[in-house]
Protein backbone atom coordinates (compact mmCIF):
# COMPACT_ATOMS: atom_id res chain seq x y z
CA UNK A 1 0.00 0.00 0.00
CA UNK A 2 2.75 2.42 1.05
CA UNK A 3 3.84 2.26 -2.62
CA UNK A 4 0.40 2.43 -4.18
CA UNK A 5 0.25 5.68 -2.31
CA UNK A 6 3.57 6.84 -3.12
CA UNK A 7 3.24 6.22 -6.91
CA UNK A 8 -0.01 8.55 -6.52
CA UNK A 9 1.31 11.20 -4.92
CA UNK A 10 4.38 11.27 -7.16
CA UNK A 11 1.48 11.99 -10.42
CA UNK A 12 -0.48 14.61 -8.75
CA UNK A 13 2.74 16.38 -8.14
CA UNK A 14 3.71 15.87 -11.84
CA UNK A 15 0.23 17.13 -12.67
CA UNK A 16 0.38 20.04 -10.34
CA UNK A 17 3.61 20.98 -12.28
CA UNK A 18 2.46 20.66 -15.61
CA UNK A 19 -0.95 22.79 -14.81
CA UNK A 20 1.71 25.37 -13.35
CA UNK A 21 3.92 25.59 -16.57
CA UNK A 22 1.01 25.91 -18.54
CA UNK A 23 -0.61 28.80 -16.94
CA UNK A 24 3.01 30.08 -16.76
CA UNK A 25 3.16 30.15 -20.51
CA UNK A 26 0.17 31.37 -21.44
CA UNK A 27 1.12 34.73 -18.95
CA UNK A 28 4.31 35.49 -20.67
CA UNK A 29 2.46 35.04 -23.77
CA UNK A 30 -0.02 38.02 -23.29
CA UNK A 31 2.41 39.81 -21.54
CA UNK A 32 4.37 39.31 -25.17
CA UNK A 33 1.53 40.22 -27.41
CA UNK A 34 0.95 43.36 -24.81
CA UNK A 35 4.90 44.73 -25.13
CA UNK A 36 4.83 44.59 -29.30
CA UNK A 37 1.77 46.38 -29.09
CA UNK A 38 3.25 48.93 -27.18
CA UNK A 39 6.63 48.99 -29.14
CA UNK A 40 4.37 49.81 -32.39
CA UNK A 41 2.36 52.55 -30.85
CA UNK A 42 5.85 54.26 -29.91
CA UNK A 43 6.99 53.40 -32.94
CA UNK A 44 4.39 55.29 -35.42
CA UNK A 45 4.37 58.21 -32.71
CA UNK A 46 8.10 59.08 -33.44
CA UNK A 47 8.27 58.53 -37.05
CA UNK A 48 7.41 61.98 -38.34
CA UNK A 49 9.92 63.35 -36.20
CA UNK A 50 12.55 60.70 -37.67
CA UNK A 51 12.13 62.21 -41.17
CA UNK A 52 11.74 65.59 -40.15
CA UNK A 53 14.72 65.70 -38.56
CA UNK A 54 16.97 63.64 -41.61
CA UNK A 55 17.59 60.70 -39.24
CA UNK A 56 17.28 58.75 -41.94
CA UNK A 57 18.17 59.29 -45.20
CA UNK A 58 15.83 58.77 -47.86
CA UNK A 59 18.95 57.19 -50.20
CA UNK A 60 18.83 54.36 -47.84
CA UNK A 61 15.31 53.50 -48.27
CA UNK A 62 14.26 53.32 -51.97
CA UNK A 63 16.77 55.33 -53.65
CA UNK A 64 16.74 59.55 -54.17
CA UNK A 65 15.42 59.32 -57.53
CA UNK A 66 12.43 57.13 -56.64
CA UNK A 67 11.29 59.03 -53.80
CA UNK A 68 11.40 62.42 -55.66
CA UNK A 69 9.27 60.50 -58.72
CA UNK A 70 6.67 59.82 -56.22
CA UNK A 71 6.81 62.80 -54.84
CA UNK A 72 6.83 64.92 -58.42
CA UNK A 73 3.65 62.31 -58.62
CA UNK A 74 1.83 63.26 -55.85
CA UNK A 75 2.55 67.17 -56.80
CA UNK A 76 0.98 66.89 -60.15
CA UNK A 77 -2.03 64.97 -58.63
CA UNK A 78 -2.26 67.76 -56.24
CA UNK A 79 -2.65 70.20 -59.09
CA UNK A 80 -6.18 71.26 -60.48
CA UNK A 81 -7.79 69.64 -63.46
CA UNK A 82 -7.55 72.83 -65.45
CA UNK A 83 -3.81 72.68 -65.04
CA UNK A 84 -3.11 69.12 -66.42
CA UNK A 85 -5.35 70.48 -69.56
CA UNK A 86 -3.52 72.82 -70.25
CA UNK A 87 -1.68 73.76 -73.52
CA UNK A 88 1.87 75.18 -74.73
CA UNK A 89 2.86 76.67 -78.49
CA UNK A 90 5.90 74.82 -79.71
CA UNK A 91 8.57 76.14 -82.06
CA UNK A 92 7.98 74.39 -85.17
CA UNK A 93 10.23 76.93 -87.46
CA UNK A 94 12.84 75.01 -89.73
CA UNK A 95 14.78 76.24 -92.90
CA UNK A 96 12.41 74.42 -94.79
CA UNK A 97 9.48 76.72 -93.20
CA UNK A 98 11.15 79.88 -93.81
CA UNK A 99 12.49 79.12 -97.45
CA UNK A 100 8.42 78.34 -98.24
CA UNK A 101 7.41 81.80 -96.19
CA UNK A 102 10.15 83.74 -97.98
CA UNK A 103 8.30 82.87 -101.53
CA UNK A 104 5.11 81.01 -101.18
CA UNK A 105 2.89 84.47 -101.76
CA UNK A 106 4.84 84.59 -105.31
CA UNK A 107 2.90 81.00 -106.22
CA UNK A 108 -0.01 81.66 -108.04
CA UNK A 109 -2.63 80.03 -109.97
CA UNK A 110 -3.15 80.26 -113.56
CA UNK A 111 -6.83 79.89 -115.45
CA UNK A 112 -7.29 78.90 -118.67
CA UNK A 113 -10.88 79.86 -120.03
CA UNK A 114 -12.52 79.48 -122.98
CA UNK A 115 -14.81 81.63 -124.58
CA UNK A 116 -18.28 80.40 -126.01
CA UNK A 117 -18.85 76.46 -124.64
CA UNK A 118 -21.55 74.76 -124.95
CA UNK A 119 -24.85 76.28 -122.66
CA UNK A 120 -22.92 79.22 -121.73
CA UNK A 121 -24.48 82.39 -122.37
CA UNK A 122 -22.80 85.13 -124.92
CA UNK A 123 -19.36 86.51 -123.99
CA UNK A 124 -18.97 84.35 -120.80
CA UNK A 125 -15.94 82.22 -120.33
CA UNK A 126 -15.35 78.75 -118.88
CA UNK A 127 -12.50 77.47 -117.21
CA UNK A 128 -10.64 75.02 -119.63
CA UNK A 129 -7.93 74.02 -117.48
CA UNK A 130 -6.00 75.54 -114.33
CA UNK A 131 -2.19 75.15 -113.02
CA UNK A 132 0.80 77.29 -111.30
CA UNK A 133 2.64 80.15 -111.93
CA UNK A 134 5.69 82.37 -110.21
CA UNK A 135 5.85 86.17 -109.78
CA UNK A 136 9.09 87.18 -110.68
CA UNK A 137 9.30 90.39 -111.41
CA UNK A 138 7.57 93.78 -110.80
CA UNK A 139 8.23 96.93 -113.11
CA UNK A 140 5.95 99.75 -112.27
CA UNK A 141 2.29 99.10 -112.46
CA UNK A 142 2.76 95.49 -113.74
CA UNK A 143 4.38 92.62 -112.59
CA UNK A 144 4.99 88.95 -114.90
CA UNK A 145 4.22 85.60 -114.25
CA UNK A 146 6.09 82.60 -115.57
CA UNK A 147 4.11 79.56 -116.14
CA UNK A 148 4.11 76.43 -118.87
CA UNK A 149 3.35 76.71 -121.94
CA UNK A 150 0.77 74.07 -122.16
CA UNK A 151 -1.15 75.66 -119.40
CA UNK A 152 -2.39 78.64 -121.53
CA UNK A 153 -1.91 77.29 -124.87
CA UNK A 154 -5.50 77.85 -126.71
CA UNK A 155 -6.98 79.89 -124.03
CA UNK A 156 -9.13 83.03 -125.14
CA UNK A 157 -8.80 84.39 -122.25
CA UNK A 158 -5.97 84.18 -118.90
CA UNK A 159 -6.92 84.55 -114.93
CA UNK A 160 -4.09 84.75 -112.07
CA UNK A 161 -5.46 83.67 -108.50
CA UNK A 162 -3.12 85.84 -106.05
CA UNK A 163 -1.81 84.40 -102.61
CA UNK A 164 -5.08 86.59 -101.11
CA UNK A 165 -7.47 84.36 -102.93
CA UNK A 166 -8.03 87.90 -105.64
CA UNK A 167 -8.46 86.56 -109.24
CA UNK A 168 -7.55 89.06 -111.60
CA UNK A 169 -7.17 88.80 -115.41
CA UNK A 170 -3.80 88.39 -117.05
CA UNK A 171 -2.27 89.44 -120.41
CA UNK A 172 -0.32 86.67 -122.48
CA UNK A 173 3.17 88.40 -122.94
CA UNK A 174 4.85 85.81 -124.85
CA UNK A 175 5.26 81.61 -125.36
CA UNK A 176 7.41 79.11 -126.00
CA UNK A 177 6.82 75.41 -127.14
CA UNK A 178 9.87 74.16 -127.30
CA UNK A 179 10.94 75.05 -124.17
CA UNK A 180 7.08 74.67 -122.67
CA UNK A 181 7.52 78.18 -120.86
CA UNK A 182 5.24 81.47 -121.09
CA UNK A 183 5.06 85.22 -119.51
CA UNK A 184 2.07 86.85 -118.19
CA UNK A 185 1.30 89.97 -117.35
CA UNK A 186 -0.84 91.73 -114.53
CA UNK A 187 -1.04 94.70 -112.25
CA UNK A 188 1.00 95.20 -109.53
CA UNK A 189 -1.56 96.51 -106.78
CA UNK A 190 -1.96 93.42 -104.89
CA UNK A 191 1.13 91.98 -105.38
CA UNK A 192 3.67 92.34 -102.30
CA UNK A 193 6.11 89.23 -102.94
CA UNK A 194 8.34 88.52 -105.84
CA UNK A 195 10.91 84.99 -106.21
CA UNK A 196 14.14 85.48 -106.49
CA UNK A 197 15.92 83.67 -108.84
CA UNK A 198 18.82 81.05 -107.85
CA UNK A 199 21.42 79.01 -109.38
CA UNK A 200 20.41 76.05 -110.93
CA UNK A 201 24.16 75.46 -112.15
CA UNK A 202 25.35 75.27 -108.55
CA UNK A 203 22.60 72.57 -107.30
CA UNK A 204 24.34 69.08 -106.05
CA UNK A 205 22.27 65.51 -106.37
CA UNK A 206 20.93 64.96 -102.78
CA UNK A 207 20.45 68.40 -101.72
CA UNK A 208 16.91 69.27 -100.59
CA UNK A 209 13.91 70.49 -103.23
CA UNK A 210 10.38 72.20 -102.32
CA UNK A 211 7.83 72.30 -104.56
CA UNK A 212 4.83 75.08 -104.21
CA UNK A 213 1.74 74.81 -106.33
CA UNK A 214 -1.36 74.27 -107.03
CA UNK A 215 -2.47 70.61 -107.94
CA UNK A 216 -5.96 69.69 -108.57
CA UNK A 217 -7.11 73.19 -109.03
CA UNK A 218 -8.19 75.78 -106.47
CA UNK A 219 -8.97 73.27 -103.70
CA UNK A 220 -5.28 73.00 -103.32
CA UNK A 221 -4.16 75.95 -103.88
CA UNK A 222 -0.63 76.75 -102.44
CA UNK A 223 0.23 73.35 -101.75
CA UNK A 224 3.87 72.21 -100.65
CA UNK A 225 5.49 69.07 -101.22
CA UNK A 226 9.44 68.83 -99.89
CA UNK A 227 12.16 65.71 -101.43
CA UNK A 228 16.05 66.16 -102.82
CA UNK A 229 17.28 66.73 -106.22
CA UNK A 230 17.24 64.10 -108.24
CA UNK A 231 19.88 64.44 -110.97
CA UNK A 232 20.87 67.96 -111.61
CA UNK A 233 21.27 67.14 -115.34
CA UNK A 234 18.36 65.22 -117.52
CA UNK A 235 17.44 64.84 -121.02
CA UNK A 236 13.85 64.45 -122.01
CA UNK A 237 12.82 63.24 -125.07
CA UNK A 238 9.32 65.98 -125.50
CA UNK A 239 7.03 66.17 -128.16
CA UNK A 240 5.73 69.46 -128.70
CA UNK A 241 3.00 69.27 -131.57
CA UNK A 242 1.55 66.04 -130.41
CA UNK A 243 2.56 63.91 -133.42
CA UNK A 244 4.19 61.29 -131.25
CA UNK A 245 7.28 61.87 -132.40
CA UNK A 246 10.34 63.95 -130.87
CA UNK A 247 10.86 67.16 -131.32
CA UNK A 248 13.02 68.48 -128.80
CA UNK A 249 15.31 67.15 -126.06
CA UNK A 250 15.15 69.02 -122.66
CA UNK A 251 17.57 69.83 -120.11
CA UNK A 252 15.82 69.44 -116.42
CA UNK A 253 16.27 68.58 -112.95
CA UNK A 254 14.55 65.69 -111.51
CA UNK A 255 13.73 65.59 -108.48
CA UNK A 256 11.50 62.79 -105.96
CA UNK A 257 9.11 66.25 -104.72
CA UNK A 258 5.73 65.25 -105.32
CA UNK A 259 4.97 66.92 -108.76
CA UNK A 260 0.99 66.83 -109.47
CA UNK A 261 -1.40 68.13 -112.29
CA UNK A 262 -1.93 71.46 -111.37
CA UNK A 263 1.59 72.06 -110.36
CA UNK A 264 2.74 72.83 -113.91
CA UNK A 265 3.99 76.13 -114.14
CA UNK A 266 4.53 76.20 -110.24
CA UNK A 267 8.12 77.05 -108.00
CA UNK A 268 11.00 74.56 -107.32
CA UNK A 269 12.61 76.12 -104.98
CA UNK A 270 16.01 75.46 -102.80
CA UNK A 271 16.52 75.97 -99.15
CA UNK A 272 17.19 79.48 -99.58
CA UNK A 273 13.71 79.82 -100.81
CA UNK A 274 15.14 80.81 -104.22
CA UNK A 275 13.69 79.69 -107.26
CA UNK A 276 15.52 77.14 -108.75
CA UNK A 277 12.83 75.51 -111.24
CA UNK A 278 10.06 75.79 -113.08
CA UNK A 279 7.94 72.85 -112.51
CA UNK A 280 6.19 70.83 -115.71
CA UNK A 281 3.77 67.95 -115.98
CA UNK A 282 4.01 68.18 -119.76
CA UNK A 283 7.64 66.20 -119.13
CA UNK A 284 6.61 64.25 -116.74
CA UNK A 285 4.72 60.16 -116.70
CA UNK A 286 2.08 60.03 -114.68
CA UNK A 287 2.13 56.07 -115.03
CA UNK A 288 5.54 56.55 -111.88
CA UNK A 289 5.70 58.11 -108.63
CA UNK A 290 8.45 59.97 -106.91
CA UNK A 291 9.64 61.03 -110.49
CA UNK A 292 8.99 65.00 -111.82
CA UNK A 293 11.08 67.31 -113.80
CA UNK A 294 11.27 71.24 -113.28
CA UNK A 295 12.82 73.44 -116.17
CA UNK A 296 16.42 74.33 -114.60
CA UNK A 297 16.44 78.46 -113.47
CA UNK A 298 19.45 79.08 -115.88
CA UNK A 299 17.76 78.07 -118.63
CA UNK A 300 14.32 80.01 -117.70
CA UNK A 301 15.93 83.21 -116.99
CA UNK A 302 17.09 84.03 -121.11
CA UNK A 303 14.05 82.44 -122.36
CA UNK A 304 11.72 84.85 -120.28
CA UNK A 305 13.77 88.18 -121.68
CA UNK A 306 13.41 87.26 -124.54
CA UNK A 307 9.36 86.88 -124.41
CA UNK A 308 9.10 89.69 -122.67
CA UNK A 309 11.13 91.87 -125.20
CA UNK A 310 9.55 90.06 -128.32
CA UNK A 311 7.10 87.86 -127.26
CA UNK A 312 8.63 84.78 -128.73
CA UNK A 313 12.37 83.41 -128.78
CA UNK A 314 14.80 84.68 -130.94
CA UNK A 315 16.32 81.20 -132.58
CA UNK A 316 17.92 80.83 -135.82
CA UNK A 317 16.21 79.51 -138.44
CA UNK A 318 16.30 77.84 -141.93
CA UNK A 319 12.90 78.87 -143.39
CA UNK A 320 11.42 75.24 -143.82
CA UNK A 321 9.16 72.66 -143.12
CA UNK A 322 11.12 69.10 -142.23
CA UNK A 323 10.41 65.77 -141.81
CA UNK A 324 12.69 62.91 -140.72
CA UNK A 325 13.68 59.64 -143.36
CA UNK A 326 12.53 57.44 -140.23
CA UNK A 327 8.52 59.17 -140.12
CA UNK A 328 7.83 58.05 -143.91
CA UNK A 329 8.06 55.17 -145.30
CA UNK A 330 11.51 53.58 -147.10
CA UNK A 331 10.28 52.87 -150.40
CA UNK A 332 9.38 56.77 -150.78
CA UNK A 333 13.16 57.13 -150.05
CA UNK A 334 14.00 56.35 -153.45
CA UNK A 335 10.49 56.78 -155.36
CA UNK A 336 9.74 60.32 -154.31
CA UNK A 337 13.36 61.39 -152.66
CA UNK A 338 15.82 59.76 -154.78
CA UNK A 339 18.00 58.72 -152.10
CA UNK A 340 20.97 56.56 -152.85
CA UNK A 341 20.93 53.43 -150.69
CA UNK A 342 23.72 54.35 -148.58
CA UNK A 343 21.41 57.28 -147.44
CA UNK A 344 19.97 55.66 -144.31
CA UNK A 345 19.09 59.00 -142.09
CA UNK A 346 18.70 62.88 -142.78
CA UNK A 347 15.81 65.50 -142.62
CA UNK A 348 13.39 66.15 -146.03
CA UNK A 349 12.34 69.69 -146.09
CA UNK A 350 8.46 69.52 -147.22
CA UNK A 351 8.13 73.40 -147.82
CA UNK A 352 10.67 76.75 -148.02
CA UNK A 353 9.12 80.08 -146.71
CA UNK A 354 9.54 82.40 -149.20
CA UNK A 355 12.11 84.77 -148.65
CA UNK A 356 13.41 82.87 -146.04
CA UNK A 357 17.37 81.76 -145.81
CA UNK A 358 16.86 78.98 -147.00
CA UNK A 359 14.89 79.93 -150.24
CA UNK A 360 18.20 82.42 -150.63
CA UNK A 361 20.71 78.81 -150.53
CA UNK A 362 18.86 77.24 -153.71
CA UNK A 363 16.88 74.66 -150.83
CA UNK A 364 14.07 73.34 -152.57
CA UNK A 365 11.12 70.97 -151.29
CA UNK A 366 12.44 67.12 -151.32
CA UNK A 367 15.63 67.95 -150.65
CA UNK A 368 17.71 65.78 -147.88
CA UNK A 369 19.59 67.37 -145.27
CA UNK A 370 22.16 64.73 -144.06
CA UNK A 371 24.83 67.35 -142.22
CA UNK A 372 25.83 70.71 -141.39
CA UNK A 373 29.36 72.08 -141.23
CA UNK A 374 30.41 68.22 -141.14
CA UNK A 375 28.04 66.93 -138.00
CA UNK A 376 25.71 64.81 -139.04
CA UNK A 377 21.76 65.36 -139.14
CA UNK A 378 20.08 62.38 -138.10
CA UNK A 379 17.11 63.47 -137.74
CA UNK A 380 14.56 66.75 -136.70
CA UNK A 381 15.65 66.67 -133.34
CA UNK A 382 19.40 66.88 -134.65
CA UNK A 383 18.75 69.23 -136.83
CA UNK A 384 16.92 71.66 -134.17
CA UNK A 385 19.49 71.22 -131.63
CA UNK A 386 22.20 72.02 -133.94
CA UNK A 387 20.54 75.18 -134.50
CA UNK A 388 19.81 76.00 -130.96
CA UNK A 389 22.77 75.06 -129.17
CA UNK A 390 25.64 75.52 -131.57
CA UNK A 391 24.71 78.32 -134.35
CA UNK A 392 23.58 81.86 -133.60
CA UNK A 393 21.92 84.42 -135.47
CA UNK A 394 24.17 85.43 -138.31
CA UNK A 395 26.17 82.94 -138.63
CA UNK A 396 26.89 81.10 -142.18
CA UNK A 397 26.86 77.37 -142.34
CA UNK A 398 27.35 74.69 -145.03
CA UNK A 399 24.52 72.49 -145.60
CA UNK A 400 25.04 69.25 -147.42
CA UNK A 401 22.18 67.27 -148.92
CA UNK A 402 20.66 65.24 -151.59
CA UNK A 403 18.42 66.11 -154.76
CA UNK A 404 17.51 63.79 -157.29
CA UNK A 405 20.20 61.70 -155.76
CA UNK A 406 22.90 63.83 -155.97
CA UNK A 407 25.28 65.23 -153.06
CA UNK A 408 24.97 68.72 -153.00
CA UNK A 409 26.27 71.75 -150.78
CA UNK A 410 25.52 75.07 -150.14
CA UNK A 411 25.89 78.03 -147.94
CA UNK A 412 23.39 79.05 -145.65
CA UNK A 413 23.04 82.49 -143.73
CA UNK A 414 21.01 81.93 -140.59
CA UNK A 415 18.08 84.32 -140.30
CA UNK A 416 15.09 84.18 -137.42
CA UNK A 417 12.19 83.51 -140.22
CA UNK A 418 10.06 80.72 -140.30
CA UNK A 419 10.24 77.62 -137.69
CA UNK A 420 11.43 74.38 -138.45
CA UNK A 421 8.35 72.22 -138.18
CA UNK A 422 8.20 68.53 -137.97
Amino acid sequence: MDNYENNQNHENHVEEQQKRHKKDRKRAGFTGFIGALIGAVIVAAAMPLVYSDNMFSTDAANGTEENQSATDTENQTSEPVAEEMSTESVNVSSEVTTAVDEVSDAVVGIFSLQQGGFMQKEGEAQTQGSGSGVIYKTEGDSAFVVTNNHVIDGASQVEVGLSNDKRVEAEIVGTDALTDLAVLRISSENVETVAEFGDSDALSTGEPAIAIGNPLGENLNGTVTQGIISSVDRSIPVDTNGDGQTDWTSDVLQTDAAINPGNSGGALINIEGQLIGINSMKIAQSSVEGIGFAIPSNTVAPILEDLEENGQVERPQLGVTIGSLSEVPSYHWQETLNLPENVEQGVFINSVQAGSAAENAGLQQYDVITSINGEEIADGHALRSYLYNDAEIGDTIDITFYRNGEQQTTELTLDQTGTEAG
